[in-house]
């Protein structure tokens, strides 16, 4: 929402070094940050998903069966959560 704003509200009265947004009449602005808010989207699922990948072909996403019966509390970080 931030890109948005900056994009439709930007004025070079407060940065004389910037740039006037949509309201200012410079469209091209508010496109500009669009299109690197979809970029940035892009590149971080992007990697994520490589991320995720790497991750299930090395050691798995998954616990054993045996381990999701008994508690993921227990097994995987010797807590327990309840007592019964």
């Amino acid at each position: 929402m931030g890109t948005l704003c900056v994009g439709l509200f930007a004025s070079t009265a407060v940065n004389p070094g910037g740039a006037d947004g949509l309201f200012g009449g410079n469209p091209g602005q508010l496109f500009i940050q669009l299109k690197g808010a979809l970029i940035v989207s892009v590149y971080a699922f992007v990697v994520s998903w490589v991320i995720f990948k790497v991750i299930h072909a090395t050691i798995g996403m998954r616990v054993t069966d045996e381990n999701e019966v008994s508690g993921l509390d227990s097994t995987e970080h010797s807590e327990t959560a309840y007592n019964n």
